[in-house]
């Protein structure tokens, strides 16, 4: 049997003032509406739960049985609603899913994790890898929580928000490039390159760059990796391009490798936090948005 639970509330409204004017009020309903709700629960439960003694409403014995489990009942339901409406990162356990790429992933966990671990211990992160084409239907089914990819064509109920700046540097092996402090673009367009991608052709960032120039450069090798392209520059003549602060996070892995600056214009690879519209207002959605928007506030356009 189903039953409109507003009509509990006016119910537990009526037993406690014993009056349907006092339970109006309290409710902020009219007399009228407080009488056809308690209309309506008799007619459903098959018994007058009140009768009226004197200026009072008594209830009868089945409302007198009612009242304790339907007084547990609703505030169940009202611990339920304030919990909703607020979330407490510091004993809370829920477990974000974030799309990410390798390279965003070496760049973003680790200070990530260490904030975590102070602000908010049992918070748990799963990193996940998927296709750009699947990131609205992740988000919208809640399979994923949050996706951060560089800038993507703008999709219905995707919200977003620029969560890393990034540039373009140049790393070169410094016992076989005798460069100095900065490299000219006659040096870049000499030397032997590796481009990465997943993709097996195409041009990158870096070539788009280029073409608009009129120029173009010397591929030597395709990888998939940017570590694996950091091992072969650590080793060999070959020159890489690749985002500034996933090279910082290399570098400290290699110490026959420099950085240095383009030589010519490129654009930014910003990286943006993607969320779905139906979570915008979620509390536990937007303590993690200010959470890693406070995490790298530092690279961050005001």
């Amino acid at each position: 049997m189903k039953i409109d639970l507003n009509l509990f509330t006016v119910f537990e409204a009526i037993y406690t003032e014993g009056s349907l004017t006092q339970a109006g009020k309290r409710l902020n309903l009219t007399q009228p509406a407080i009488s056809h709700a308690l209309s309506r629960l008799r007619e459903r439960l098959g018994d007058p739960l009140f009768v009226r003694h004197g200026h009072r409403m008594r209830p009868t014995p089945m409302a007198q049985k009612l009242m304790p489990e339907v007084q547990t009942a609703l505030k169940q339901l009202t611990s339920a609603l304030q919990q909703a409406h607020v979330f407490d990162a510091s004993i809370s356990d829920k477990t974000y899913c974030l799309a990410m790429r390798d390279i965003i992933e070496s760049t973003m966990l680790p200070p990530m994790v260490q904030l975590l671990d102070e602000q908010a211990p049992k918070v748990r992160l799963s990193s996940v890898r998927i296709e750009r084409k699947e990131m609205a239907q992740k988000l919208a089914s809640g399979e994923v929580d949050f996706a951060v990819d560089i800038l993507l064509p703008k999709q219905e109920n995707i919200m977003h928000r620029k969560l890393i700046e990034d540039e373009l540097v140049i790393l070169t092996n410094k016992s076989r490039h005798k460069i100095g402090s900065a490299i000219n673009e006659s040096q870049y367009l000499k030397a032997k390159h590796i481009l990465v991608s997943t993709r097996a052709s195409g041009p990158n960032l870096v070539d788009y760059a280029l073409t608009t120039l009129g120029l173009e450069r010397d591929i030597s090798l395709r990888c998939q990796h940017y570590y694996a392209a950091c091992q072969v520059v650590n080793n060999t003549d070959l020159v890489l391009t690749m985002p500034k602060h996933y090279a910082q996070v290399l570098l400290q892995h290699f110490d026959n490798i420099e950085m240095h600056a383009l030589p010519f214009k490129s654009g930014n690879i910003d990286m943006h936090l993607y969320w779905h519209q139906n979570r915008d207002t979620d509390p536990a959605n937007v303590w993690f948005r200010d959470f890693i928007n406070n995490t790298f506030s530092k690279w961050i356009t005001t």
